[in-house]
């Protein structure tokens, strides 16, 4: 199913211009099916994910015109081919301005319909990426996975592996080391390629919203259900799902998406009829999902629908050697002139030195405010604002930090670093949360999570230092 054919829908009531149509399509490798009559057209695009219709205008049932614009209302993506034997400019005309992709006159060269088919299957792959998508993916997308330590190169080849089969992937990893990177990698490396990659964040929308863009929803399902609309699965059949954030699902949508991982089938919201979509389902998380379910939080048969094949990205801490290649990526990418800043030997010291919880995304943030701040052409240390090196100059005598230019006197663990670290810059930053999580490179419901986590309070700081 992973090579699917673009799937089309004849909408014509002539028997016989329909089989020879059928067999010109197949013989092109199209899927084909045949809607003889207006009634059957979209129930038939509710069965099943179509690439494109080809109408005839004078199909019995409702007017042409009348039934392209319920097909443009309800399945906006689906690009519509007008077919008519009345060569008539007017007539054209108005089919372009009711919306459909083109207009063919009956008998037609199969090799100008087949043009025509091939541009608008085109056109509504553009339409999903440029009008769909990226109202959902996330801003943060680097162009290519970067580095060549053991760790990264290992997981690589696993990817790659991975990518060739159809099963699920979960991946797993910290906030910020590039998931959904990592996920736009095996799509480009499956089968798959040549169709849509559909993201979708779990913890950005609410339980309804999520809902209705993964399954979509039926005209008058809710109270601003005003026209019909196609879920994200529908839209990405043949090619990959990619379910960010995964473990934010809540327990009420998990069996529904369970059920449509368990058969390929699912109900638009409000809708009474299956639908079928053939998509590979990748899903990331940074959270520990069997921990999860012991906790009754996620359901045990959805991890293991999810996690066929697990990959786990290594945080940047564990990435020896890759810390100051990403560094130099990002001041190429992020500077404005065309001779971008140099990192001085000190900088690259600095930047290695550090343990980055926020991973990849607070080393692009750490570049870009050096790239600011920096009046000559090396990046300093200082330049850098890195909140260990806060740390040394806020943080009370009795804690032990690690700075540029000293060891630790103890070994500690990445959860203590992490704590001294997050009140560092929480203190530096005057407890301003907003202006906190973006120093840090992670997200301010991330930073709440640490900041319960380690009961951290304002006047911590101080307590401590006055007791010791």
């Amino acid at each position: 199913m992973a090579n699917q054919k673009p799937r089309i829908l004849v909408a014509d009531d002539d028997e016989t211009f329909c089989y020879v149509l059928k067999e010109q399509l197949i013989e092109s490798d199209f899927e084909v099916s045949i809607a003889p009559e207006a009634s059957k057209v979209l129930p038939e695009l509710q069965r099943a994910a179509f690439d494109l219709v080809l109408l005839d205008l004078h199909i019995p049932g409702v007017s042409g015109f009348q039934l392209l614009s319920q097909i443009n209302s309800n399945y906006p993506t689906i690009p519509v081919i007008i077919l008519t034997g009345e060569n008539d400019a007017k007539t054209a005309v108005d089919a372009i301005k009711n919306g459909a992709f083109d207009y063919v006159v009956k008998p037609y060269a199969f090799d100008e319909l087949s043009i025509s088919i091939n541009r608008a299957i085109q056109h509504k792959e553009l339409f999903i990426k440029s009008s769909v998508l990226d109202k959902i993916a996330p801003v943060y997308k680097p162009s290519r996975i970067i580095g060549k330590s053991e760790k990264l190169l290992q997981m690589i080849s696993l990817a790659e592996k991975a990518a060739n089969s159809n099963s699920n992937i979960l991946i797993e990893g910290e906030t910020g080391t590039g998931k959904e990177l990592l996920a736009e990698f095996i799509h480009r490396n499956s089968p798959r390629v040549n169709k849509p990659f559909v993201v979708i964040n779990c913890a950005s929308l609410p339980d309804q919203l999520i809902e209705s863009e993964l399954f979509g929803h039926e005209k008058g399902a809710f109270t601003d259900a005003k026209n019909a609309k196609q879920g994200l699965v529908e839209i990405a059949s043949g090619g990959t799902l990619f379910l960010d954030e995964i473990g934010e699902l809540s327990l009420a949508l998990q069996p529904k998406l369970l059920r449509f991982l368990e058969n390929g089938e699912f109900r638009r919201i409000g809708g009474l009829t299956n639908i079928h979509s053939d998509v590979r389902v990748i899903s990331a998380t940074n959270r520990d999902l069997l921990y999860e379910t012991e906790r009754k939080v996620f359901r045990s048969d959805l991890l293991f629908r999810l996690n066929v094949i697990t990959l786990r990205i290594p945080p940047l801490r564990e990435r020896g050697g890759d810390i100051v290649l990403l560094a130099e990526h990002f001041i190429r990418s992020k500077s404005p002139i065309r001779s971008p800043k140099q990192l001085s030997k000190e900088a690259c010291n600095a930047l290695e030195s550090y343990h980055y919880p926020g991973n990849i995304r607070e080393l692009e943030h750490t570049i870009e405010r050096a790239i600011i701040f920096t009046d000559g052409e090396y990046i300093q240390p200082e330049n850098l604002f890195l909140p260990n090196f806060i740390a040394t100059v806020t943080a009370p005598q009795s804690n032990v930090y690690l700075s540029n230019n000293s060891a630790p006197q103890t070994i500690q663990t990445i959860d203590e670093l992490e704590k001294q670290h997050i009140m560092a810059a929480l203190t530096n930053c005057g407890w301003e949360q907003g202006k906190t999580a973006a120093a840090l490179g992670i997200s301010l419901k991330t930073l709440y999570n640490k900041i319960k986590k380690y009961n951290l309070k304002e006047t911590k700081l101080h307590d401590e230092g006055a007791e010791n």
